[in-house]
C-alpha cells in the first residue's frame, strides 16, 4: 500500500494513502538460510537506512526526509547504544535499491533498513541474501517477507487477526466478510477468513462486488439480503474511503440492513481521513488502530522538532531504529540475526508494542475504536506487551 505514495493523486491525499489497499506480487529472497551479521556491541554498528529520495517525485523525498527524521530521533533516544547510520537513495528503483544494499553492506552495514516499496525491498532482500544480511523493509507486502526480508508495515493479517478476536470475545462469532473485486480486496478477503478460522469465529458468507459504483449498486440487493438473513452478527469489509466505504455503508443502509443489530468491522482505518468518522453508515463501527496516545506522543515530538506532522508511515523508521537498538544494549554479538529479531517479546515502538515473526511479517499491538457521533472512541486498548488475551 506504501506504493500508492508514488501516485500523484495518492500524493495529494497521502495518509489516506498509507492505509490504502495496494499490493504487489514478488519473488520471495526466502530459502537461503539467513541468520544475520555479528556484531561487535562495544563500537557503533553501522545501519544503512534506505530511503526513496532522487526519483524526483516529491511524495518520494518528503517520505524520505520523514523517514531519516524519524530514525534520527530513535538514535537520539538510545541510551549506552551506538548507531553509525548510513543514508542511501534508491530513488524508488528497485534496481537501484538492490545496488544501494549492495554498496551498504560493501561499506560495513550490519543490518538494513528499508527500502519502502514492496519491489524494492524485493530487490534489496535479495541483492543481500548471500550475504547473511536481514533486511528490515518498511513495506506492509507480506508476499516479500521471507527469508532475509522482514515488513514493519501495518499488515492486513494482523488488523484482520485484531478485530477477529475482539468480536469473538463480543459474542460476535458469525463473520461474513464483503470485498471489492480487486487483488487488494481479494487479499484482504483472505486475510479475514484465515483470522476467522483461527481466532474461533464461523465464516458466514463471502460476498463480493465490482469496483465500480454501479457494480457496487447492482451487487447490493444481494449482499444486504444475506446480511438480513439473521445469522449474520458481523459484517468485516475491505472497502477504504478512498474507495467503496461511503458509497457501501449508504447502500446497505438504503437496503435495511441495520448496523445496530449487525456489527461492522473495517479492514482499513476509518479515522483516515477524519471526516470519514461523520458518515451516517459507519457509525457504531469497529476498527483497529495504533495506540492513540503513543502516536499522538509522537507526533507531537515530531511537530516540535521539524515543524511538520509526521506522515503515519514515519514512525516505522523509529521503529527500526528502537529494535536495533535494543538488540544491540543486550550486548550480545548476535543481536541482529534472525532469532534475535524475532524474540517473542518483541519491541516497543512509537505507535506501541510490534515483533516481528520468523515468517517475515509483524504482529503489531492495536486498539480497537468504535465510531461514535462522528468520533473514533477506543473501546478496547491496544496491549502493552505480548502477554495478554490474544497472544
Amino acid at each position: 500500500m506504501f506504493d500508492l505514495l508514488r501516485n500523484p493523486r495518492a500524493l495529494a491525499a497521502r495518509i489516506v494513502a498509507v492505509f490504502a489497499l495496494f499490493w504487489l506480487a514478488a519473488c520471495q529472497p526466502g530459502g537461503m538460510g539467513n541468520t544475520g551479521q555479528r556484531i561487535d556491541t562495544s563500537a557503533p554498528v553501522k545501519v544503512a537506512l534506505l530511503v526513496p529520495a532522487g526519483s524526483g517525485n516529491a511524495g518520494d523525498e518528503t517520505l524520505a526526509a520523514q523517514l531519516r527524521n524519524a530514525a534520527n530521533m530513535a538514535i537520539a533516544d538510545l541510551q549506552g547504544v551506538k548507531i553509525d547510520l548510513q543514508v542511501y537513495n534508491t530513488a524508488g528503483s528497485p534496481a537501484q535499491a538492490a545496488a544501494m544494499a549492495s554498496k551498504a553492506v560493501d561499506e560495513g552495514a550490519k543490518i538494513i533498513l528499508g527500502p519502502v516499496y514492496a519491489e524494492s525491498a524485493n530487490a534489496a532482500g535479495l541483492a543481500v541474501a548471500s550475504r547473511n544480511v536481514n533486511v528490515l523493509a518498511f513495506s506492509n507486502v507480506t508476499s516479500v517477507a521471507g527469508g532475509n526480508v522482514f515488513v514493519l508495515g501495518p499488515t492486513f493479517e494482523n488488523t484482520a487477526n485484531r478485530l477477529v478476536s475482539y468480536a469473538v470475545r463480543q459474542g460476535k462469532r458469525r463473520i461474513m466478510v464483503v470485498h471489492e473485486q480487486t487483488t487488494a480486496g481479494e487479499i484482504g478477503a483472505q486475510a479475514i477468513q484465515t483470522a476467522i478460522s483461527r481466532r474461533g469465529g464461523a465464516l458466514a458468507g463471502v460476498a463480493s462486488y465490482p469496483f465500480s459504483q454501479q457494480g457496487l449498486v447492482d451487487a447490493m440487493p444481494q449482499i444486504a439480503g444475506r446480511v438480513k438473513a439473521g445469522d449474520i452478527d458481523a459484517v468485516f469489509m475491505t472497502a477504504d474511503t478512498a474507495g467503496a466505504l461511503p458509497l457501501l455503508t449508504q447502500l446497505m443502509s438504503e437496503q435495511g440492513v441495520n448496523p445496530q443489530s449487525t456489527q461492522y468491522l473495517g479492514l482499513t482505518r476509518w479515522d483516515i481521513p477524519p471526516a470519514t468518522l461523520a458518515l451516517p453508515g459507519v457509525q457504531g463501527g469497529w476498527f483497529a488502530k495504533p495506540d492513540p496516545g503513543l502516536q499522538a506522543q509522537f507526533a507531537a515530538r515530531y511537530q516540535a522538532a521539524y515543524g511538520s506532522a509526521p506522515l503515519a508511515i514515519a514512525g516505522l523508521g523509529y521503529d527500526g531504529i528502537a529494535a536495533i537498538g535494543a538488540l544491540v544494549k543486550s550486548g550480545n554479538p548476535n543481536a541482529l540475526t534472525k532469532q534475535a529479531l524475532t524474540q517473542r517479546s518483541g519491541f516497543v515502538g512509537v505507535n506501541g508494542v510490534f515483533r516481528l515473526l520468523p515468517d517475515g511479517t509483524n504482529e503489531r499491538g492495536l486498539a480497537i475504536a468504535q465510531v461514535q457521533n462522528g468520533q473514533a472512541v477506543v473501546i478496547d486498548p491496544a496491549p502493552r506487551s505480548f502477554g495478554g488475551a490474544g497472544y
